[in-house]
């Protein structure tokens, strides 16, 4: 038999799955290492993975 996968969870379509940054601001600390700030992606909040959104409901048009 074949060995079963889960599936694997959806990646964000805003940062790729890369969904945090490290951004250096060009200082230094006192021990020589640089300054960085950390952002997270604001869509998946950082965790590079996105939840499948629901299809929306179908609406009768007509009598």
């Amino acid at each position: 038999m074949m060995p079963q996968h889960a599936p694997s969870p959806r990646v964000c379509r805003n940062c790729d799955g890369f969904a945090t940054a490290a951004i250096t601001t060009g200082t230094r600390h006192s021990d020589g290492t640089r300054a960085t700030l950390r952002v997270a992606c604001p869509t998946c909040k950082g965790t590079g993975h996105t939840t499948p959104t629901p299809a929306p409901a179908l609406a009768q048009a007509g009598r």
